[in-house]
């Protein structure tokens, strides 16, 4: 695997780092470790983070503060960074920048990243794009801030290692982590496990308005943007519900649409069996790993949920056939 130091050539004067869009605590993590890394050991470097803003519970890395949610119009880069990625629509804030960037640079996790950059860094098998880097960085190079930010993106996608994609390694690299400092209790309990009484709120609606579909295989609910106004939330508050929903007993899958505009949802699946939900996702013109990924649909919520369903009952009937 290439090291992240050889993917910033001597020359380099000005760098953009990116993440997705709607950004979670991988992204975040990633993202802010190779700020720091350059704040580091290239201080000649002039290096912007381009980033929404996140969850609150992620503003503490370091980073965060200085982060740009808008970009110039003639703004150009002679390096960018993305991570944690999966497609060049997916860049957010700075996919203009990306475009326009002398040299392109992709450091992802996800099995449907085409490799879309002049040079790519993506491990498919990694737990999050967290662990892709921590095998980019040398010992020497981890430093406690780093390592938090390192440390808080396994976590986040991980699931604090209960998911599938926790691997042997992803354990190893952990422990790492904490033996460079990573503050980890803390990390994981105002990252990840604290949450506001408003996301609590939406969860709460989340989970009254879900139902079983295709006899009881698959759990489904929505949040309408009427609904998000009526607490005063965002799709930050969201954050979560999909993943809570999975736990069901006795279901294969967890779909959650909120809404993101007129006649417009964002769809997260997640798989708590051998069904692929990136394949689903794909089907739709998205993507993600094979236990979690996701899309979006145009056209009215009630149509969107039945070609979902569908879609989803044929999938499912594929992975019993072939059990």
């Amino acid at each position: 695997m290439k090291k992240l130091c050889e993917l910033i050539p001597d020359g380099i004067r000005t760098c953009a780092i990116a993440g997705h869009v709607n950004p979670d605590g991988d992204c975040v993590g990633s993202v802010t470790a190779v700020w720091q890394y350059i704040k580091k050991y290239r201080p000649e470097i002039d290096v912007t983070l381009y980033l929404e803003k996140p969850a609150e519970e992620l503003m503490f890395l370091p980073g965060m503060e200085e982060a740009v949610a808008e970009v110039p119009a003639d703004e150009r880069k002679d390096l960018f960074i993305s991570c944690d990625v999966s497609s060049v629509d997916r860049i957010g804030v700075a996919g203009n920048l990306f475009r326009a960037a002398a040299r392109r640079v992709c450091i992802d996790h996800h099995v449907s990243n085409p490799g879309f950059a002049d040079v790519n860094v993506i491990d498919a098998d990694a737990s999050s794009c967290a662990e892709v880097l921590c095998g980019m960085i040398d010992d020497h190079e981890l430093t406690k801030q780093i390592a938090d930010s390192l440390y808080t993106g396994i976590v986040h996608d991980s699931g604090v290692f209960q998911y599938a994609n926790t691997r042997p390694a992803t354990l190893r690299e952990a422990a790492r982590l904490m033996e460079k400092g990573a503050d980890c209790s803390r990390i994981i309990d105002d990252s990840f496990n604290m949450r506001s009484f408003r996301k609590q709120r939406m969860l709460g609606r989340a989970l009254a308005k879900s139902r079983l579909l295709l006899d009881g295989q698959v759990i489904m609910t929505c949040i309408t943007d009427e609904e998000m106004k009526a607490e005063g939330a965002d799709k930050r508050d969201l954050d979560g519900v999909v993943a809570e929903m999975r736990y069901t007993e006795g279901t294969k899958a967890a779909v959650f649409f909120y809404q993101t505009g007129p006649d417009e949802f964002k769809v997260s699946f997640r798989s708590s069996s051998d069904l692929d939900v990136s394949e689903v996702a794909a089907a739709f013109g998205g993507g993600g790993h094979v236990k979690a990924a996701g899309c979006t649909l145009a056209g009215p919520l009630e149509e969107s949920i039945a070609k979902v369903t569908d879609a989803l009952a044929g999938y499912l009937e594929q992975a019993d056939a072939a059990l």
